[in-house]
C-alpha cells in the first residue's frame, strides 16, 4: 500500500478540509496554493465591497467576493470583451 500526500489551504484549515475532502483536499501543493490565493483575493474583495457598496451585509459581501474571486479569469477576459460574462456554456468564446 502506497502513501499519498494531501494538501489543503491554510485559510481553510485542516478541520474544514477534512469535512469536505472532495473539494478542499488536493494532491498537489500547486492546487492548494491556488485555493489559498483565491481565498486571499476573496477576503480583500469582501472588505472592498463592504466599504464601497452601501447597505451590503457581511454575508452578501462574502458571497459576492467568493464568486468574483472564483471567476477572476473570466472577469479579466471580460474587461476586454464584456459579453463574455453572460455567455452560456453552449455559446463558444470567440
Amino acid at each position: 500500500m502506497g502513501v499519498q500526500a494531501l494538501y489543503f489551504s491554510d485559510r481553510d484549515g485542516k478541520e474544514k478540509a477534512m469535512a469536505d475532502p472532495n473539494n478542499l483536499l488536493f494532491t498537489s501543493k500547486k492546487e492548494a496554493d491556488e485555493r489559498d490565493r483565491m481565498l486571499e483575493l476573496s477576503d480583500e474583495l469582501r472588505v472592498f465591497l463592504e466599504r464601497r457598496v452601501e447597505g451590503i451585509g457581511e454575508q452578501m459581501a462574502e458571497q459576492c467576493a467568493l464568486v468574483l474571486a472564483q471567476e477572476r479569469e473570466l472577469l479579466a477576459r471580460a474587461l476586454k470583451k464584456p459579453e463574455l460574462l453572460n455567455q452560456t456554456a453552449d455559446t463558444p468564446d470567440q
